[in-house]
């Protein structure tokens, strides 16, 4: 059983309150949706949920069949898919998926072709990264954060930079490998982005 349970927590910047009285419990196969306008602090209420930032005020517990973690080992239980997460650019797909695999393993152990026809990227398995098209980047992207095998996965805004066959494709993604995981979406709204979720908070709700 994996859990984050929120108590109270809020988060400021300088003077300014971004969020603040959020109380909530996340536990498998929870799918949450946080939307808000842009510049609401949804992406800085996923670095909460990541441990890469602390509250201002409250506390979150990360915990693992009821033991807590502690928050500077939680890197090792999630993943993190973001159109700002950059790839190594000088190497190719298959040097990726590599580089990805020294620090999370892939679920079903798939080789990088299988992978890479999972990311509908057969042709390209040998070329830089740098070549790709943003939407291509995009999808190697997500395949990594969704098909790691770890148990909690957080997505930025998962469609941006895909077309209409792209959202398709991730709604399959996360369908086939992201079912039983906790997994955290911030989207604009996007139907497609938050079609797996399950339960829904808008963070302008938090505004104070």
């Amino acid at each position: 059983m994996i859990r984050i349970k929120l108590n109270a927590v809020g988060k400021q910047f300088d003077e300014k309150w971004i969020f603040r009285g959020i109380n909530l419990e996340l536990i498998n196969n929870i799918h949450l949706a946080v939307t808000g306008y842009n510049g609401s602090g949804k992406s800085t209420f996923l670095q909460l949920l990541s441990a890469y930032t602390s509250p201002t005020e409250g506390n979150i517990e990360f915990s693992i069949n009821e033991k807590l973690v502690d928050p500077n080992n939680w890197y090792e239980y999630i993943t993190f898919g973001a159109p700002y997460i950059d790839l190594p650019e000088d190497l190719t797909l298959r040097e990726n998926v590599r580089f990805f695999n020294s620090f999370k393993k892939i679920q079903n152990s798939l080789s990088v072709e299988e992978l890479s026809n999972v990311c509908q990227l057969n042709d390209y398995i040998e070329k830089q990264v740098k070549y790709f098209s943003s939407g291509m980047k995009q999808r190697l992207k997500l395949a990594l954060a969704i098909t790691a095998d770890v148990p909690v996965l957080f997505l930025d805004e998962p469609t941006s930079n895909l077309d209409s066959n792209g959202v398709d494709w991730y709604c399959k993604m996360m369908e086939q490998y992201a079912k039983n995981k906790l997994a955290i979406i911030c989207s604009n709204n996007q139907l497609e982005e938050t079609k797996s979720c399950n339960m829904f908070i808008n963070i302008n709700n938090y505004h104070h």
